[in-house]
């Protein structure tokens, strides 16, 4: 049927499509600020190149013939496989494509971490979003080998850059009937004589450091208890009255046991832990450009980044 494709370039698909759209080579030629003479001569290229009449010519204009409706077909599959070519570069370097991997350690249940991946999702529908919650030394190795581009965590990153995000308030996670219940606030100096169950897993060495910040003297503070479990096993614990605990209001939307809670105050106020992102200073991916620009917006900060 063709007798040869060689010399067609992508000007003879566009203004070919545009002829058939418009019925009109003078039409086309005006929608494309071109002369008319131009469009017409690279029609005649792109049928010579073809070896068949693509367009049937009439003083009304001009009109596919058969095989034409094919060619026009293709013509018009190839152009919108370049189109969608120079978006997805354009994409890559705005960062709005490729593979994001972020690890945490903090709830997804609510609060700010949440909200924010669900506006990355929004944001940029075509990056590959993995995320991945490990302790705070595991999350250490894998952002240091690559394996991770960026993390979310309280604690000191002075290792990496990092960029200041929100805080939480701290809470005390009390059983049924405790005696703190009956108070509106609770201070640290409320802790003295119980029980704080804390999770070996991030954030609870923070915050074991800052009540042992708060309550300098060893008499204040109360008997810590250490588990090897999750956060929501902490919870389950003082469900069942095997003290009270400490946590972060992330947590309060976890779907498991419910224990009561009060805000933890000091004499300034409520407590609260920060969160930052750490991420390597060489890491090129432009999907962590990106999450780092959609940060800086939801968390304006007057700190730089270090």
């Amino acid at each position: 049927m063709f007798r040869q494709v060689s010399g067609i370039d992508l000007q003879h698909l566009r203004f070919a499509v545009a002829a058939a759209d418009y019925g009109s080579f003078r039409q086309a030629a005006e929608r494309l600020s071109i002369r008319q003479s131009t469009l017409s001569r690279s029609v005649r290229q792109f049928e010579h190149c073809l070896g068949t009449t693509v367009f049937d010519r009439s003083s009304g204009g001009v009109k596919p013939t058969l095989v034409g409706r094919d060619v026009l077909r293709i013509a018009r599959g190839i152009l919108e496989e370049i189109d969608t070519l120079h978006l997805v570069a354009k994409a890559d370097r705005d960062g709005a494509v490729g593979r994001l991997a972020i690890g945490f350690c903090t709830s997804l249940s609510a609060g700010n971490l949440r909200a924010t991946l669900l506006e990355v999702r929004q944001r940029f529908p075509r990056i590959e979003l993995a995320t991945v919650e490990k302790s705070r030394t595991r999350l250490a190795k894998s952002l240091r080998n690559g394996s991770l581009d960026v993390l979310i965590v309280t604690g000191d990153t002075s290792d990496y850059k990092s960029f200041a995000l929100w805080s939480e308030r701290i809470l005390v996670a009390l059983p049924k009937d405790h005696p703190l219940m009956e108070r509106e606030v609770v201070y640290w100096t409320d802790l003295r004589g119980e029980t704080v169950l804390l999770s070996q897993y991030d954030p609870g060495r923070e915050i074991e450091d800052l009540l042992n910040s708060k309550l300098v003297s060893l008499e204040d503070r109360p008997k810590i208890e250490r588990h090897d479990v999750s956060r929501g096993a902490i919870k389950a614990l003082v469900s069942m009255q095997m003290g009270i605990s400490l946590i972060l209001e992330s947590d309060l939307g976890a779907n498991l046991p419910s224990p009561l809670y009060r805000e933890l105050r000091d004499g300034t106020g409520p407590s609260r832990l920060g969160f930052s992102a750490v991420w390597r200073a060489d890491n090129e991916n432009p999907a962590l450009k990106g999450f780092l620009e959609l940060l800086a917006e939801r968390y304006p900060s007057p700190n730089d980044v270090v």
